[in-house]
């Protein structure tokens, strides 16, 4: 019997790759949208154990998820740390200095601010 493992993502997201290399391809990984459903399926046994990042090296730590941690009376057994890189992408042919909007995750954008910072032009949401 595989075990069960939540996270918040799709397949392909951070806390996936970070479950796979914990726990192994032969898991079960449950996606879930938000963090809140992760440690309710930990807290009520429908998972063995939950992935959620609760620090981040450039924006800090992610207090709701330590809220989450203390109100489903979770405990945190491992830690991992997982080196980030985004990319920008663009269509083919296109400046970096034609780009006027960028669209991500509010996250993905913090952690790109100092990129963001360099080029004034970009509007980020």
């Amino acid at each position: 019997m595989s075990l069960k493992i939540a996270i918040q993502g799709v397949p392909g997201s951070f806390h996936h790759q970070v479950a796979l290399i914990n726990f192994g391809s032969d898991a079960e990984i449950i996606p879930f949208n938000t963090f809140e459903p992760v440690a309710k399926s930990v807290s009520n046994r429908e998972a063995d154990f939950g992935v959620m990042a609760i620090e981040n090296s450039i924006a800090g730590a992610i207090l709701p998820n330590y809220d989450l941690i203390d109100r489903y009376e979770l405990s945190i057994r491992d830690e991992f740390y997982l080196p980030i890189a985004h990319q920008l992408m663009a269509l083919p042919g296109q400046k970096i200095e034609d780009i006027q909007e960028v669209r991500s995750h509010p996250m993905a954008i913090l952690q790109c601010k100092a990129f963001f910072g360099e080029a004034s032009s970009y509007s980020a949401i």
